[in-house]
């Protein structure tokens, strides 16, 4: 039993790090508790049509990846804002130590976010986050000072807001973080799950197998968004999402 156990564990632990499992699409689950979501359905298995406006004037955007992983990941996404006319200081992506706790994480937001706003002079930026990215973000956002007076738009690739249980597999802070009912997401979902007047966006997929339940992704008071059949990685690599995530963000 034990060297049962432990294959399940080595292998869910695999799904996480790699979080590009797919599984046949189910239905649709409603968005989390609280003030009243929009779920849109949508298919984004290809690009909607581009867009033309010019990134002149648009928010910088702070990319932050999910648990074991690295700002190495947003490449893709990245030259896509570029092709649009981003340039390349309206587009940070970092990594960060992805086993500490969430609030620390939000701590090093805050400072990447005051080095934008100051080496481009914008008033405000946009984050972009995929998986346990949307918590220390959205946690940057809730209760670190200046989090939603500097933050415009705020969007969420597949991210476990409300927990999800692969997370009971893995076993440094950050996932403890990550599991349903954990104290750190009792704090993060108390009250006003979307406070201030930051725009915030989710996207999930019912074939999402590292995010379970797939409602955990929604946020009350976002737009949330539901994508076609796509896995964990897939929704910051699927170029339908990008246009989807490029057009929202104001």
């Amino acid at each position: 039993m034990r060297r049962l156990m432990g294959g399940v564990a080595s292998s869910l632990f695999v799904l996480i790090a790699v979080a590009a499992a797919s599984t046949p699409a189910g239905a649709a689950k409603p968005g989390g508790g609280g003030k009243p979501t929009t779920t849109t359905s949508s298919s984004t298995t290809s690009s909607s049509t581009t867009s033309t406006t010019a990134a002149a004037g648009r928010d910088p955007i702070l990319f932050v990846h999910g648990w074991n992983s690295s700002g190495t990941v947003w490449t893709t996404m990245i030259d896509r804002f570029k092709g649009d006319g981003y340039t390349d200081a309206q587009l940070t992506n970092w990594s960060y130590d992805t086993s500490q706790s969430n609030k620390t994480t939000a701590a090093q937001i805050a400072q990447q976010v005051d080095a934008i706003r100051s080496r481009t002079g914008a008033a405000k930026v946009d984050i972009i986050s995929h998986s346990m990215g949307g918590l220390s973000s959205r946690w940057y956002a809730k209760f670190v000072t200046g989090g939603q007076a500097d933050l415009d738009d705020w969007v969420s690739l597949g991210g476990p807001n409300h927990g999800t249980d692969t997370a009971n597999f893995c076993f440094s802070t950050a996932c403890s973080e990550m599991r349903i009912g954990s104290t750190f997401l009792a704090e993060l979902n108390a009250g006003d799950e979307s406070p201030g007047t930051v725009n915030y966006l989710t996207w999930w997929s019912p074939c999402d197998s590292v995010i379970n339940p797939d409602s955990s992704v929604s946020v009350a008071g976002a737009r949330n968004t539901q994508t076609g059949c796509l896995g964990h990685s897939d929704l910051y690599l699927d170029a339908g999402v990008y246009a989807q995530v490029r057009d929202a963000i104001r």
